[in-house]
């Protein structure tokens, strides 16, 4: 990393984003793997040139028959939010402040981390496509008006909340993968086990490049990052398929109902999030940075409080125990 400059005014983001593309460009490979040594998702589907290819459909499609209900409506929510992977390129390529040359740090690392995510979506879908307990119809209405309907995160085109939202939902969607494979595997889905723990390690990978570029910004504009940190812990981060819907449904209506079924299989809940914020107060060590102006101090003393309140809401929430019934799932 190049040394840290002296001369970057307090909140001036287009310095820091400059400061910042050098190491998005030498360090890129630390966080992200060479195409021809990653995994694809024909590494661990049926291979259709194959005699045995339909011996192996039925053999994944027995497999799926015992996961659970809501395991199996989680894994749509989660495949559909990795099918709107266009909203999230194009929102990301809208951040102000950085340098848009297309060669340049921001934008190579905006494609390159695309080219990743995509393979995801890629895998998941084709596995639901074979696994026969699903209305490929009825999913792929949903995964068109999630992309259509875009999402409302409340970053606006601010890099340091843009690397704030990104490192927690980064963090979110690789315990979510995580669970669904531990889950899958005791159901004996060990096809599904492994496919979503190679998508969780590569979100965990991910999180820790975006975390690293707030780790490096804090360093020269704390204040600005810890303002900004605390804004959008106030806003709440929401996932980015909340605007979730079913075929003839109000927007919104499905994650609602996705959401209560995670938190059912205890794959993604309220005390992940309060553990997530955690582990960014500590990866960022927000009690040790100096420097902070007055609103710096105050934005570091809500974000210290924040996890006890929010484990005491936690403890309050109920869940409905009567599964909602998707369209997505046939039976």
């Amino acid at each position: 990393m190049q040394e840290l400059p002296l001369n970057i005014p307090e909140g001036s983001r287009k310095e820091v984003m400059a400061y910042l593309e050098p190491f998005m460009l030498k360090e890129m490979s630390e966080y992200l793997k060479p195409v021809e040594e990653m995994w694809q998702p024909a590494d661990f589907l049926p291979d259709s040139s194959r005699h045995t290819f339909f011996e192996e459909v039925r053999d994944l499609q027995e497999s799926a028959k015992e996961l659970p209900y809501d395991l199996v409506a989680v894994l749509i929510g989660d495949t559909i939010t990795e099918e709107a992977l266009p909203t999230y390129e194009s929102w990301l390529t809208m951040v102000e402040d950085v340098e848009k040359n297309e060669q340049g740090g921001w934008m190579r690392w905006v494609r390159a981390w695309t080219a990743e995510e995509n393979r995801h979506g890629d895998l998941l879908n084709k596995y639901l496509y074979l696994s026969g307990r699903i209305d490929m119809r009825q999913f792929e209405i949903s995964t068109q008006y999630l992309i259509r309907d875009g999402f409302d995160i409340g970053t606006g085109a601010d890099p340091y909340r843009n690397f704030i939202y990104t490192s927690f939902q980064e963090l979110a969607t690789n315990v979510s993968h995580r669970r669904v494979a531990g889950i899958s595997k005791k159901s004996g889905d060990k096809l599904l086990a492994k496919m979503c723990g190679v998508i969780a390690a590569d979100e965990a990978r991910h999180a820790k490049a975006y975390m690293s570029f707030i780790s490096h910004a804090m360093k020269v504009d704390p204040s600005e990052v810890m303002i900004a940190f605390e804004d959008m812990m106030r806003k709440k981060i929401v996932m980015p398929a909340h605007f979730l819907r079913e075929a003839g449904e109000p927007q919104g209506e499905a994650f609602a109902h996705f959401s209560d079924a995670a938190q059912r299989m205890e794959v993604y809940t309220a005390l992940d999030y309060v553990e997530i914020l955690k582990d960014l107060n500590r990866e960022w060590a927000i009690d040790k940075v100096t420097d902070l102006n007055e609103k710096g101090e105050k934005a570091r003393d809500y974000l210290m409080k924040l996890p006890d309140r929010l484990t005491r809401l936690a403890d309050r929430i109920k869940i409905p125990e009567i599964q909602y019934k998707f369209k997505w799932i046939h039976g």
